[in-house]
């Protein structure tokens, strides 16, 4: 047992067995802490070793899940479980592995909720040899979770409970002034249980999707700090390491798009998508906008004072902003690419200045900024369409881009005051329901989940993704990029046709997504940044990043042991959805994009129903969608590609 795992074992903090994991799976995996709330203690286990092969991250959360959380659970209640577990190379000397993914069951959509974050917070847990945080019951009032290298405990937080984000970490901070420690922190949205509040790192940091915030309020769970260890994990220690992380270093440096993504990051790109025709706009009543200027990111440039990002990442792609040379000391951050087209385009919003203003005021009181933009779009919706109720709408203008109205009800739903506040709160598709069915008209989302930037009816990969999509309509959780930035070349070579990369066409659409989709959960599962891997390398195939892998694991993966494990996981997430769905799981889209009036790509009901089942034949599922069972198949057979991990 290495020295950090004797601490571990040791501590006073920590009660339950010793580590007695071999050396090679300790020094991959790390250690699993689990915290009950509920009786106050904490204590430390091995990784187990069945969900080795699940590599970490997102894996190792689907696995959990799936074996320990009870159908019937209630998403805010005591019985559910909150995740918060670091891929192989989180932390590790690999270029962009910072990243942390959260999962519990969701509060919004009610199936498998699912964020990820970066910044510091998975690479601090990595150095306490710390794989997963697990964290069950419910305190009796409020506390924080503190955790270093030598054991974790679990801390008052009356004091904390009522802050925003950015005051709670300044506040904890000041008490943990001798440490070096990281935060991750939810707002007055959190403690509410609004049903998509984030958890934030940072300023600028968010775990925004499906209300892993809402999760840690009903708990009274107010923050995680974590400080930093001593622990060196998966380290650069031999010249071949050495080559292999300086390689990587410089693919992504010399990435086509690097300087463009290093000096303007996501909202850099809002021309783009204009000028692509892909931008849902006005609650996904129109795409694009006839004039984008006033918020192209690109003009943010001239506002920076202070660039960063996360952990070993070279691309650096967050920014502080001074908006009013005249208030040097009022410093924002800059919104990314969801946020500016959901704040902006999506509410009929063309004001850089109020956009960047509404997505930190989200980050401060603990918002998903593309639910709580969505959510104020289906409201502007209903009131141009005559919809809205008077008692809803009270003193509220619901004219699109009325910022001061949008302002007035991100303050509401955090708080859930007023009728329209605690409404909203609670997603379209609850809001919808009580408003009455012409409302649903207008909730653009799937299994609960409002949609993200694109417009399903421009781009049939991510209409396709949105429908399929394991945490509901979504673009990040597929991410289906290189429907249009791989060339007509890569398509025809892995899916033997060129219209894989036509977003217009509806052909290989369903291998496409499966491509996407597992390629994306293995990203996931190593810990690494999207931006980098799938925006920048558009690397599909992951050929790089096995070969880091392996050099700093001193194993030999191929692409085929990768995928097969993407593939087992995605059928997980499938199954635990199945499992914990009160609704019909249906992969679908909001009856709204069949009847659109400029249909550019003649989206239909039966163009979605061919393709999801070209999806389903790709997954090996059967034709409504199911996996195979497990059980019949021998699910508790380790795959032996990832004896490598074990051995």
């Amino acid at each position: 047992m290495n020295t950090a795992a004797k601490e571990h074992a040791a501590s006073m903090d920590f009660h339950g067995k010793q580590a007695s994991k071999s050396q090679n799976v300790s020094d991959r995996f790390g250690t699993v802490l689990t915290a009950d709330l509920t009786s106050r203690e904490c204590r430390c286990d091995p990784y187990p070793d069945a969900a080795t092969d699940f590599l970490g991250g997102r894996g190792f959360n689907a696995w959990y899940l799936y074996h320990h959380l009870k159908p019937g659970t209630d998403p805010l209640g005591p019985d559910n479980i909150l995740l918060l577990s670091t891929g192989l190379l989180t932390g590790s000397a690999a270029p962009c592995g910072a990243r942390l993914h959260i999962n519990a069951l969701s509060p919004l959509t009610g199936i498998l909720g699912s964020s990820n974050i970066g910044g510091y917070t998975g690479a601090w847990l990595r150095s306490c040899n710390l794989a997963s945080v697990i964290v069950t019951g419910v305190a009796t009032e409020p506390v924080y979770l503190y955790v270093h290298e030598k054991g974790a405990r679990l801390v008052p937080a009356k004091d904390l409970w009522g802050l925003d984000t950015f005051w709670v970490q300044d506040r904890i901070r000041q008490n943990h002034a001798h440490e070096n420690i990281r935060v991750l922190a939810i707002g007055p949205a959190g403690e509410n249980q609004v049903r998509f509040a984030a958890v934030m790192t940072e300023k600028d940091h968010a775990a925004g999707r499906t209300g892993m915030g809402a999760v840690m309020g009903a708990k009274n769970l107010k923050a995680i700090v974590i400080a930093k260890g001593t622990r060196k994990h998966l380290p650069a220690d031999t010249p071949q390491k050495k080559l292999a992380v300086k390689t990587y270093a410089a693919l992504v440096r010399n990435a086509s798009e690097f300087s463009f993504f290093s000096r303007y990051g996501g909202s850099g790109y809002l021309k783009w998508v204009n000028d692509f025709g892909i931008m849902g706009a006005k609650n996904y009543n129109d795409i694009g906008m006839t004039d984008i200027s006033p918020i192209d990111g690109r003009k943010l440039a001239k506002k920076i004072v202070k660039t960063s990002g996360c952990f070993k990442c070279p691309v650096q792609c967050k920014a502080d902003l001074v908006m009013d040379p005249a208030k040097p000391d009022e410093v924002s951050t800059r919104p990314e690419f969801e946020p500016v087209i959901n704040f902006g385009p999506k509410c009929g919003l063309a004001d850089m200045a109020a956009i960047v203003r509404l997505d930190n005021l989200c980050n401060r009181l603990g918002l998903d900024t593309t639910s709580t933009a969505s959510v104020i779009a289906f409201a502007m919706d209903l009131e141009e369409k005559g919809l809205m109720p008077a008692d809803l709408k009270a003193d509220l203008d619901l004219s699109w881009g009325n910022a001061r109205t949008m302002e007035t009800l991100i303050h509401r739903i955090a708080g859930r005051t007023t009728k329209l506040g605690l409404l909203l709160a609670q997603g379209v598709r609850h809001a919808a329901d009580q408003i009455g069915p012409k409302a649903a008209a207008c909730a653009a989302h799937v299994k609960g989940l409002e949609l993200t930037a694109y417009h399903p009816n421009a781009i049939m990969g991510t209409a396709l993704g949105y429908a399929v999509s394991s945490r509901g309509g979504d673009y990040n959780n597929v991410y289906a990029s290189l429907e249009y930035s791989w060339s007509k070349e890569q398509a025809l070579e892995e899916f033997g046709t060129t219209m894989a990369v036509d977003i217009h066409a509806t052909r290989a659409k369903g291998w496409l997504i499966k491509k996407a989709v597992v390629t994306n959960i293995l990203v996931d599962c190593l810990g690494l940044c999207k931006v980098p891997v799938l925006s920048l390398l558009k690397s599909f195939n992951l050929e790089p990043e096995i070969a880091l892998v392996n050099a700093l694991t001193d194993t030999a993966f191929t692409k085929d042991d990768l995928m097969d494990a993407g593939e087992k996981i995605a059928a997980l997430e499938r199954r635990f959805n199945l499992r914990h769905t009160v609704l019909p799981l249906v992969d679908h889209l909001p009856d709204r994009f069949f009847s659109f009036k400029d249909n550019p790509v003649g989206l239909t009901r039966e163009t979605l129903t061919a393709m999801l089942a070209e999806f389903y034949y790709a997954m090996g599922w059967d034709k409504s969608g199911v996996p195979p069972d497990p059980d019949k198949a021998g699910e508790n057979q380790q795959i032996s590609a990832y004896s490598y991990l074990r051995n």
